[in-house]
């Protein structure tokens, strides 16, 4: 490659995904999976035609950012208490049951006790890209659907987080409880700041300069990639100093104006984000690992939605909606990647189990995507009656 290959590489990245985006219309696929295959087909497993997957990866994080970010902009804060009190329960007891399903058959499976626990851990949540991205933005921003599932997913980032301190502590051989406590006290003070400034000064400065749109927008993205950089920096992840600055953002007057201009500079790197979890997939190992990860997967697509319309009926919310928000929430997280690779570098679990869970995320991005285009409202939908912006 040359000292141009970004260059190239995002041409291959944007040309492939289009061909494939395509085709996934005519053949009512997701355009996700197209996204994902593109990445498998161009990545080190594939034709090798993208190397650099590291500078891809961190470029196309800033996707997610900006989608928690944007949330966070559709959320004001007495909404999100209010939902958190509702959701907190559904969270943890979703989160054991999901826990205790993949430890035991990892076991099964004869996997060790280690292993087994990672994987459970990472069974535990949902993938916030495709919860949200294909909810109508409509629902996600004014219905209770999509505050619902908003607030599901945050728990489960932050559950997340802390599994991750716990694993990285345990690796370090440090003590796993101070160093959530540290995270906890992290929090509240990136919140406390978040507030702070933008009460006295980012409100000021909107008020001052609406009219001057692209100060509005030079603003916007600084505050949040640097609310996330101070979040990162505490050990509590970009995406959560996303979400909180988000939030502190709500409440100004031109807050939707603000969400509808950074869309498209979202999907850009949410596309090479997809793109980069397809090249990191390792055709080689998908021989040995197909029966569990398929045995896995097919467990989590089946369980996890039907966990979820229990417990949101037992919080009254009804059936159809219930079942809905299950089949939303019905696949592993893009968390649970982070997870496994952080793992095996820590050597706190085995190649085969990192794998194990990297085939087992994937393949129910793939099915719980596609279940999903096809069955209810998303703005990417093939039939015309499902297709809601």
């Amino acid at each position: 490659m040359t000292d141009h290959s970004i260059i190239f590489s995002i041409f291959l990245i944007f040309s492939g995904a289009t061909l494939l985006a395509t085709l996934a219309l005519f053949i009512r696929q997701s355009m996700l999976v197209a996204y994902i295959l593109v990445g498998i087909m161009a990545g080190p497993w594939g034709f090798h035609l993208v190397t650099d997957l590291k500078l891809i990866g961190q470029i196309a994080e800033v996707g997610i950012i900006f989608l928690l970010f944007l949330l966070g902009m559709n959320l004001e804060p007495q909404d999100l208490a209010r939902l958190f009190r509702k959701t907190t329960i559904v969270t943890l007891v979703s989160s054991a049951l999901f826990f205790g399903a993949g430890f035991g058959l990892s076991l099964l499976f004869g996997l060790s006790a280690a292993d087994s626990a990672v994987i459970g851990i990472c069974m535990m949540f949902s993938s916030t890209i495709i919860g949200l991205k294909l909810l109508p933005t409509t629902a996600l921003h004014h219905q209770h659907m999509g505050e619902l599932l908003v607030s599901i997913l945050l728990l489960q980032d932050i559950v997340a987080v802390l599994a991750l301190a716990g694993i990285q502590g345990f690796a370090a051989h440090e003590a796993v409880l101070p160093g959530i406590a540290r995270l906890v006290l992290a929090l509240a003070f990136v919140t406390t700041l978040a507030f702070l400034v933008s009460r006295y000064l980012l409100h000021r400065l909107i008020t001052r300069f609406d009219r001057i749109h692209e100060y509005i927008f030079l603003l916007t993205i600084g505050w949040c990639l640097g609310i996330s950089q101070l979040a990162n920096f505490l050990g509590l992840g970009y995406e959560i100093g996303a979400f909180i600055g988000g939030v502190s953002l709500a409440i100004s007057p031109i807050a939707r104006f603000i969400t509808e201009h950074l869309k498209p500079l979202r999907d850009f790197f949410l596309v090479m984000f997809f793109f980069t979890l397809g090249a990191g997939f390792n055709i080689g190992m998908l021989a040995e690992l197909i029966v569990p990860a398929g045995a896995l997967a097919l467990f989590m697509l089946v369980i996890k939605p039907q966990v979820f319309r229990l417990l949101l009926r037992k919080e009254g919310e009804k059936s159809g909606f219930s079942t809905q928000c299950g089949y939303r929430l019905g696949q592993v997280s893009e968390f649970s990647l982070l997870i496994a690779i952080i793992a095996l570098q820590a050597a706190l679990i085995s190649e085969r189990a990192s794998y194990l869970i990297q085939i087992t995320t994937l393949l129910t991005f793939i099915v719980s995507s596609y279940y999903i285009v096809m069955r209810y409202p998303t703005p990417i939908a093939v039939d015309d009656h499902l297709r809601k912006d």
